[in-house]
């Protein structure tokens, strides 16, 4: 997982479509999209625009994704997300690969959290188990924007 804030500067390169999907973030103004898909480069680089409440941890199932990377933006509001590597010890709840690239667990084993505010990112690559949308102090409306980046665009 890469964590950061979007009017930061990176101070590594990161592969190319990495940086094409935080240049989508920093340049577009969220308040004029309705929730929805964005194609910014076809399949390969794609947004999901989603308005969320957040919910109790409990309530929220921790989730991988083997063919895409998840780049989690905040547009607005606050949220904790949930992370851990995945050590392959996690009870499936629902395996949805074939159908949307995601297997959500029951529980995360060694999970921590942290807290995403307005302007931050993460990026959760496909060993890093994260619980997104959970509560950080109540349920709170969100704005947030996740960039799928196909694994294979990394080469």
């Amino acid at each position: 997982m890469l964590f950061g804030h979007i009017s930061q500067p990176n101070p590594c390169r990161l592969p190319a479509a990495i940086e094409k999907a935080l240049d989508f973030l920093r340049t577009t103004d969220f308040r004029t999209l309705e929730p929805g898909v964005v194609e910014i480069e076809g399949r390969t680089i794609f947004a999901q625009i989603l308005d969320l409440t957040t919910r109790p941890r409990e309530e929220q199932k921790p989730e991988v994704h083997r063919q895409y990377l998840d780049i989690q933006f905040m547009a607005w509001g606050e949220e904790e997300i949930g992370i851990a590597i995945d050590t392959g010890n996690n009870v499936i709840a629902e395996n949805l690969l074939d159908q949307r690239d995601i297997i959500f667990y029951q529980a995360s084993e060694n999970e921590s959290f942290f807290e995403m505010v307005p302007g931050s990112y993460a990026i959760f690559f496909p060993q890093d188990v994260h619980r997104p949308a959970c509560n950080k102090y109540r349920a709170t409306p969100i704005r947030k924007i996740v960039v799928k980046v196909a694994i294979s665009a990394l080469n």
